[in-house]
């Protein structure tokens, strides 16, 4: 690790005076000193800390995206990849990716606070793979909010079709092609990997698992939209986390008259760890979690006419 320089640490310490004074501008403008140096400071629940700053830009967050990426992501797809840590799930997942997908295709990658230097990761990848566009943000992943992200990457592109896929899927083929297919028939707003239904008998306190046709749910490790469609019905923002707000997302799209779809057949993907749920802070995932699934209830469960008939 490369030492902090004394004259960093002094304009760090600086600001630490400055922000206990409420010299915010002071703050601010130490801030912008101290990464003027190649560094960056973060503050925490002790203080604060330094870490030189990453090979390439970042962006404080999704507000300023505009001014970092001012065109639109143009090409048949585009699937987003959100990156908040996990760097060898990174690489891998990427990857295999970038090697399965149709040359057309465009892969947007959010990374979220380049935890353990899994944005080194993306931006190395980024180098070799011209059909890869790079996002960095200072901010975590639970500060930007899952579904703010989603909704950000969807404004940037202006592919036919839209994608979200988990760094937990891995390719071992073109899954791409099959599920766009199903996009064939207009009603078709929304289509994927792996589909669920709401078991009704259970006062939609749980969802059943649905391997083709017509479903109530995507789950997110691997779903495409039509983008005119969720341009107008994106995710709520209110989610934060991921689970339960896939789900949320594919009702409020039935909701409005579209079906969503499972394709035939076996898609060539696999799952490994999942590491957005079993490894996330429990409390944090479990409160989330619920938040998300009180508000499907409420928004849906007295209009099951919009579920899919069988």
């Amino acid at each position: 690790m490369t030492a902090i320089p004394g004259h960093v640490s002094a304009l760090a310490q600086e600001r630490a005076v400055a922000r206990i004074e409420k010299d915010f501008a002071r703050s601010d403008q130490l801030r912008d000193e101290i990464a003027a140096t190649g560094w960056l400071i973060k503050d925490t629940a002790e203080g604060y800390s330094l870490i030189q700053a990453p090979p390439f830009s970042l962006t404080a967050n999704l507000g300023a995206l505009v001014d970092q990426f001012s065109q639109s992501i143009a090409g048949a797809t585009s699937v987003l990849v959100i990156v908040d840590g996990w760097p060898e799930d990174t690489h891998s997942s990427l990857s295999a990716l970038l090697k399965n997908v149709p040359a057309e295709t465009q892969v947007i990658v959010m990374d979220c606070g380049n935890i353990d230097g899994a944005g080194v990761v993306v931006h190395e990848l980024a180098k070799v793979h011209g059909n890869l566009f790079e996002f960095h943000f200072t901010q975590t992943l639970a500060e930007l909010g899952w579904a703010n992200v989603v909704n950000a990457a969807i404004a940037l592109s202006s592919c036919e079709f839209f994608a979200v896929m988990d760094l937990s899927t891995f390719w071992e083929g073109d899954a791409l092609t099959p599920v766009l297919e199903v996009f064939a028939d207009p009603q078709v707003a929304l289509s994927g990997w792996r589909g669920v239904n709401v078991d009704v008998s259970q006062e939609w306190r749980e969802f059943t698992s649905a391997e083709v046709g017509s479903v109530d749910a995507v789950l997110g490790y691997f779903l495409v939209a039509r983008s005119s469609v969720v341009a107008e019905v994106g995710p709520d923002s209110k989610a934060k986390f991921y689970r339960n707000a896939d789900m949320e997302w594919s009702l409020a799209i039935r909701a409005v008259g579209y079906d969503v779809r499972i394709p035939p057949g076996v898609l060539p993907l696999r799952q490994e760890r999942h590491h957005g749920y079993h490894d996330s802070e429990p409390e944090y995932r479990e409160k989330q979690s619920k938040k998300t699934y009180d508000r499907i209830l409420q928004k849906f469960r007295k209009t099951p006419d919009i579920l899919h008939v069988s």
